[in-house]
């Protein structure tokens, strides 16, 4: 893993695929307490407005799982958790500065949910072509009708996001 020099620290950097991993993490928490094994990080990563330079290091900031069951809440999604999460770290709801990572590409709730706190970027898995709304259904990072848009990194380690939510259906299918 390469190193970056912010301040007068050096840092390993983290690359797209390890934050990933991270997210599948959690999915497979999701998948423990029989969810929809789907996972999400946030990371923090300050830059100074003028310049564009870093601030300081990247940081997860929040890490969360589906829980739509467990919780009996519809808003249970994994990046929905995740950046709530995030929002009440930072003590604020505007999410500048902020990628969210996350197993599955998001719903129309949770890509809604994005723009709204003005997320720098989301990087997820694999697609989802029953309700992506990053890119395969809808487009909603990129609609220049609302007000903030954000570039999105789709297929990120999407063999083994995908992998994970066939293996659990598929298991889901053979008890009934």
């Amino acid at each position: 893993m390469p190193d970056r020099l912010v301040g007068y620290h050096i840092i390993p950097i983290m690359t797209d695929e390890d934050y990933m991993r991270m997210a599948l993490a959690e999915a497979y928490r999701a998948q423990e307490l029989d969810e929809v094994p789907i996972g999400a990080v946030v990371v923090y990563e300050p830059i100074d407005p003028a310049t564009r330079r870093p601030l300081a290091p990247p940081q997860v900031i929040a890490r969360a799982y589906n829980r739509r069951e467990t919780d009996q809440d519809p808003a249970g999604h994994a990046e929905f958790l995740a950046l709530k999460q995030a929002a009440a770290h930072l003590g604020v709801w505007r999410l500048s500065g902020c990628t969210v990572y996350v197993t599955l590409e998001p719903c129309i709730m949770c890509a809604g949910l994005m723009h709204q706190a003005r997320v720098d970027r989301c990087v997820y898995g694999a697609p989802d072509p029953k309700a992506g709304a990053l890119g395969t259904l809808y487009t909603i990072n990129a609609d220049e009708r609302l007000n903030h848009t954000f570039p999105t990194i789709g297929g990120v380690l999407a063999d083994e996001c995908a992998d994970l939510l066939r293996s659990f259906f598929a298991s889901k299918r053979k008890r009934r």
